[in-house]
Order: C-alpha cells, then sequence, then structure tokens
C-alpha cells in the first residue's frame, strides 16, 4: 500500500516549510507551483531598483527538494479545485487526485476595482513585474537624455508610488538612492539628482500598521532623501500621463503600484467564505469548513489572531503556518494555531530602516543592520546569501547599482519628430 498523497499548490515560503517538516514523514508529495522557483519577495524591490540580478533572490525548487525522494515537482498552474472527487484540474485540463491538499498559492497586487490602472502603474510581486519596473526607471533616464528641452525630460523625472506601506517606502528609498547617488555624473544633458520622487499614501501616515513614533521616522528619513511624502489623499485615477489624486494631479511617467494584495481566483473554486481580499476564512487548524483534508496556509489564508486581527501576509505568518500543518499531518489533532509575533522591518535606504521586535521599537543603523541579518538567514542556500551580501557591501562602499542593463531599444516610445 503506498504512502498518502499530500498535494502542496505553491513553493514559497509556506509551502517550502511544510515540505521540510514533512521530511522523514511517510506522504507521496506533489509541489505544484506554475514556476519553477522559489522567490524571495522581501528583496524583489532590490531587483526593480537594480540593487542585485533575479537569480539571487530565486532558487530552483527541484533544486531545493532534490535530496527528499518522496517530493514531485511539476510546473503548472491550478484552476479547479473539486473537494468532493479531491481532485485538481490544471490550467491544460490535466487532472490530479489528493488525499490531503495544502494551498499556499500567496497573492497579487490589487487596483480595488481599477483592474485598468495595472497598465499605467505596475505592481511588484514576481521576477517579470521586477524587469519590468527595473526597466521602466531606467529606461525613463534615458528617454529625459533625449529630448530637447527641460520641460520635457521634466515629465520623464517624475516617480510616483502608490502606497506606503513597507514596499512602497523600500522602493521609494531605493529610487531616491537611484537618481541621487548611483546615476550621479551619468548623464550630460540632464541632472538625475533633481528627480522628483512622490509617495502617496491615503492614510495619514506612512507605515500604517507600525508605531506612531517610527512611522514619523520613516517619513523624516525619506524626506532627507528627497522623496515628497504625501498622506491623507486618495488616488482616484491613474492615466498615462500621471496620478489624480482627492484634490491634485502629479505628472509623472513612471508610477509603480503598492498599495493592495488580492488572493489567487483559484480559492473562488472552494466555494468557501473569503475575506473582502479574496482570502480563505480558515478554522483554527488552517483547514476549510467541512473538509479537514485541505489546508490553506500563507497569503491566501484570513486567520483571526487572539486580538481580532488577521494576520499579515508576510514571511514569517507563511512560514510558522506550514510548520504547523505539518505538525498536524503527522501527528493528527493538534492545540489551535497561534502565530508568534517576531516583529517587523522596513529599510529606507542605506544604513536607515525602522523595526519593532517585542516591545522595543528601532529606527537608524541598528535597525538597518537587524533587517540586513534577518533577511540573509531567510535567504535559501550559500551561493545566493554570498551574492546578496556582497552586491550590498559593493553598493554600500560605492553608492553604485550593478545591474543597470536594459534590454529593448526605445526608439519606437519617443515622441516622432517631424
Amino acid at each position: 500500500m503506498g504512502y498518502p498523497k499530500l498535494v502542496i499548490v505553491g513553493g514559497g515560503f509556506g509551502g517550502l516549510n511544510l515540505i521540510k517538516s514533512l521530511k522523514k514523514a511517510k506522504f507521496d508529495i506533489l509541489l505544484i507551483d506554475k514556476t519553477n522557483h522559489h522567490l524571495f519577495q522581501p528583496l524583489l524591490y532590490e531587483v526593480a531598483t537594480a540593487a542585485i540580478s533575479p537569480g539571487e533572490i530565486a532558487v530552483p525548487l527541484r533544486e531545493i527538494v532534490r535530496t527528499n525522494q518522496h517530493v514531485t515537482v511539476i510546473m503548472g498552474e491550478v484552476a479547479h479545485v473539486d473537494k468532493n472527487l479531491k481532485q485538481l484540474t490544471l490550467g491544460n485540463g490535466d487532472k490530479i487526485s489528493y488525499d490531503f491538499l495544502v494551498l499556499a498559492v500567496g497573492s497579487r497586487h490589487s487596483y480595488f476595482g481599477n483592474d485598468q490602472w495595472e497598465e499605467f502603474a505596475p505592481g511588484l510581486k514576481t521576477i517579470n513585474d521586477a524587469i519590468n519596473i527595473r526597466e521602466k526607471i531606467l529606461v525613463s533616464f534615458e528617454k529625459a537624455e533625449r529630448m530637447d528641452s527641460p520641460q520635457e525630460a521634466a515629465k520623464y523625472l517624475n516617480f510616483v508610488i502608490i502606497g506606503g506601506g513597507p514596499t512602497g517606502v523600500e522602493m521609494a528609498g531605493a529610487i531616491a538612492e537611484i537618481a541621487h547617488r548611483a546615476l550621479f555624473k551619468n548623464f550630460r544633458r540632464i541632472k538625475p539628482e533633481k528627480t522628483k520622487i512622490y509617495l502617496l499614501e491615503a492614510f495619514d501616515r506612512i507605515l500604517p500598521p507600525y508605531p506612531e513614533k517610527l512611522s514619523r521616522r520613516a517619513q523624516i528619513d525619506l524626506e532627507e532623501l528627497g522623496v515628497t511624502v504625501v498622506t491623507g489623499k486618495k488616488v482616484v485615477d491613474v492615466t498615462s500621463e500621471g496620478v489624480y489624486v482627492e484634490g491634485g494631479f502629479y505628472p509623472s511617467k513612471n508610477v509603480i503600484w503598492a498599495a493592495g494584495n488580492q488572493a489567487s481566483p483559484l480559492l473562488k473554486t472552494l466555494n468557501v467564505p473569503l475575506d473582502r481580499a479574496g482570502r480563505v476564512i480558515v478554522e483554527k487548524d488552517l483547514t476549510i469548513p467541512g473538509h479537514p483534508e485541505i489546508f490553506v496556509i500563507g497569503d491566501a489564508a484570513s486567520f483571526i489572531d487572539d486580538k481580532g486581527k488577521p494576520l499579515p501576509g508576510i514571511a514569517p505568518t507563511a512560514i510558522q503556518m506550514g510548520k504547523y500543518v505539518g505538525k498536524v499531518l503527522k501527528k493528527g489533532n493538534q492545540p489551535p494555531f497561534h502565530y508568534f509575533d517576531k516583529g517587523y522591518m522596513a529599510t529606507i535606504g542605506k544604513l536607515r530602516a525602522v523595526a519593532v521586535v517585542g516591545k522595543l521599537q528601532m529606527s537608524g543603523f541598528f535597525a538597518w543592520a537587524a533587517w540586513c541579518f534577518i533577511h540573509i538567514l531567510y535567504l535559501i542556500g550559500f551561493r545566493n546569501r554570498f551574492a546578496v551580501l556582497t552586491e550590498w557591501f559593493y553598493c554600500l562602499l560605492t553608492g553604485e547599482r550593478g545591474v543597470r542593463v536594459i534590454y529593448h531599444s526605445i526608439d519606437k516610445e519617443l515622441p516622432k519628430k517631424e
């Protein structure tokens, strides 16, 4: 008789930590992911801002699980879940059965019903997203250099980041460093240091989940880097010309979306209650109602903690959920899932960050050092850790960002002249 078949959809932090916890357990494990790699999303913004290469934060899934003979990996996208038949349908129609199912499908950026904005304000969730944003940023300086007047060049030197959460704050700080330091003396007709960077947040302060003291510190740090922080104004429209907010307009050809997330549409096929972001409202053991063989973890799960608040969609949440499901599968009934909050942090350019660890609140160099240590610790593989550390050290010493290759021509994108 064979082992029970466990199908895991998603090779992120949750899925991989579940596999790790089941290394010696008797399961036949099938891992399905629409890409062939595990992506370290917390450093994706560094790819988008030319600090590190995509390969330094992405590791092939087959390489990660190669020593576990009970794990098979297939590349594909799950389109439907049939709970009654215990069967998945892939995008090409292939059927896959399971005894246990874990959905760790992550999330995508949400435009709150305004999906037409995505054309002008790309989000940041995948390697393709990061590469596209990186080229968008670098090409803007090249286009500005080609303009005949400072007025024409200026519209390419305005950057608008929508969303003042950690991703938006980190992107704004990184773009400021590109413009004001990495590209210094690289151009002859324009001055990159005159670039204008706007960070827009609908709430009354950036980093809303953080203590107010750290939010203020982050805003001061950003402003010292040359970022204009705009709070308390909701975005009402995004076009090819810029961003409209309540009572104002910010002209820009460079808009980046960092304002919200939504869960995978796959979760709708479960026909179970979802929250406003499309996440499954899971039971205390991370299963779905009426089906103890189906677990949902990570960004796809809506779990209310002891304080009545949903858990944040961050790597530590997914990691702890993956390990917990491993215990349930190995040992049977377990106490309800409990999330241990290890804190949260955001970096604001070189040598600056804010962090909350328990009751301790930090900012400045020590918070930045803690941020660096934690992110290196969570990276998978010695090669990736060494490569990222080397890039960080080089950037710290020189201010240069070494991954500034543009892969396409820009002539067709420039205004035609008579």
